[in-house]
């Protein structure tokens, strides 16, 4: 694409270059990655500033600079006021609108998240959509998958795999949006059709200064829909009900709002709820039909996941048959109270809870079918919320016979110095102890299993790597839970 082309997305920008006859083949954020005929975008990190990097991405054949402060470089520089935001206008040109083209839906909430978007593909593949999925776990076209590295990924690298779902004829989209994508405008450009909120809770209050911040975040997801009633593309917010953020987010969009809620009165609900060990069942009542559902999810708050993922499919105009359909034939989400199963009398459990909302419900579940004492590991990730720490030390004390702290993923901070974090304030018992090591931590408490006992192994759920310093270790633990079974016969 020619450059002054490409630039025409951007109304207002400053350069003493002549930059006609300048053809631009890829953007790049990375110098590393740069190769000849790439236009190199600065982007001030929040540990390395891409503008000490020119030189080296003019070495690797950038055809030209996008900067926010004066650099010195052999190539034409343009100077504009926010590099974040000219990378998503300028991906989103180069790109060719993509979003435009593919019905989009966007999931955000502190818990639930993935287990939604899950839920919505399956419903969409039910219905013979070909879909693409961006989420914690991968990205996905149809069965092709691809990794992450964040829930949400960087501004360019969204637009660019939204251009290959539209090369790859994907029929809907839909996306993880986490706080921090939408705080720092990673999602910018993103043309949203179905927005939807599952809770708020406590969570990354390391990044955010209180939950109201945690919550404005959120709320951008929803007025970010815009104020537009196009009857060809209409657009919809769907909130849950029972959450106190409700009213808030009510008023944060101007678009066709969806309510779902067991407690309180919503446009999609459920009733007659039963729950137990094999799964859950419920009447699903829409504003297009009443159905029971039978499904093999396991919990309460399962059947909030499935009441967000249905009113999004309403939204969407799947028919309410497919949606049951798909809700019942759906096994499981990796990580997501995933049931490790070696013939042993016991249940060993592992889930991705991390937050101590997510770890009340898990544990408050696991009680409802508890036939003997409940055994949780669980630790705190490093770099991370340290006010959650003790909350989730006293939510396992709280739900389970007996505890064990351990590592979660410690980073830069010394796992011990987060497990006291945790302990802070506890009174000494005779129900909890410390073991730093996982995977020691892991094969303790499946020695103390006993018949019908329950073990939930919480924190890392689908990961299958322990961050210790910068490095990732292979650390699994599915694997490493199995492997203790085995080794205890």
């Amino acid at each position: 694409m020619n450059l002054n082309e490409l630039l025409s997305i951007i109304p207002f920008y400053r350069t003493e270059s002549v930059l006609d006859n300048i053809d631009i083949i890829d953007l790049e954020m990375d110098s590393r990655k740069v190769k000849p005929g790439f236009l190199f975008v600065c982007i001030s990190g929040f540990t390395v500033d891409g503008h000490d990097y020119v030189d080296e991405a003019v070495r690797n054949g950038a055809s030209a600079i996008i900067a926010e402060k004066q650099v010195e470089a052999s190539v034409p520089t343009i100077l504009v006021s926010d590099t974040s935001k000219a990378l998503a206008m300028l991906a989103v040109r180069f790109f060719n609108y993509p979003t435009s083209r593919i019905p989009l839906i966007g999931v955000t909430g502190t818990n639930g998240k993935t287990t939604v978007t899950y839920l919505l593909e399956k419903i969409f593949n039910q219905y013979e959509k070909k879909t693409g999925l961006i989420g914690t776990i991968q990205m996905k076209i149809g069965e092709d998958t691809f990794p992450t590295p964040n829930t949400t990924p960087n501004a360019l690298d969204l637009q660019r795999f939204f251009k290959k779902m539209k090369d790859e004829q994907v029929e809907q989209a839909i996306m993880e949006v986490s706080s921090h994508a939408l705080d720092l405008g990673r999602v910018h450009g993103s043309d949203y059709d179905i927005a939807v909120f599952t809770n708020l809770s406590q969570d990354h209050l390391d990044y955010h200064k209180d939950l109201d911040d945690y919550l404005r975040a959120k709320s951008l997801l929803f007025s970010q829909l815009g104020n537009n009633y196009n009857l060809d593309k209409q657009k919809f917010a769907v909130i849950n009900a029972d959450d106190a953020s409700c009213d808030l987010l009510k008023r944060s969009t101007a678009q066709h709002i969806l309510t779902y809620g067991y407690n309180h009165e919503a446009d999609v609900s459920a009733k007659d709820v039963k729950l137990d060990a094999a799964g859950t069942s419920f009447t699903l009542i829409t504003p297009i039909g009443t159905v029971t559902v039978s499904s093999k999810l396991i919990g309460m708050f399962n059947v909030y996941n499935m009441l967000a993922a249905a009113a999004a499919a309403i939204a969407g105009n799947v028919p309410l048959e497919v949606i049951k359909a798909a809700l019942e034939s759906i096994q499981g989400v990796s990580g997501r109270f995933e049931v490790v199963d070696n013939g042993q009398n016991y249940t060993v459990i592992v889930d991705y809870a991390h937050t101590p909302d997510s770890l009340e419900n898990v544990l408050q579940t696991v009680n409802e079918f508890a036939a003997n004492h409940i055994y949780v590991v669980v630790g705190c990730g490093g770099d991370r919320d340290r006010t959650k720490r003790p909350l989730m030390a006293k939510k396992a004390l709280q739900y389970a016979d007996y505890a064990i702290f351990t590592s979660d993923n410690p980073r830069t901070e010394d796992p011990s110095a987060i497990l006291n974090d945790m302990i802070e304030g506890l009174e000494a018992s005779d129900s909890y102890e410390v073991i730093v090591d996982r995977k020691e931590a892991i094969n303790k408490a499946i020695a103390y299993a006993k018949k019908d006992d329950i073990i939930l192994i919480a924190g890392k759920g689908h990961e299958t790597y322990q961050q210790i310093g910068h490095i990732k270790y292979d650390f699994d633990d599915r694997e490493v839970a199995k492997s203790a079974i085995i080794a205890k016969g």
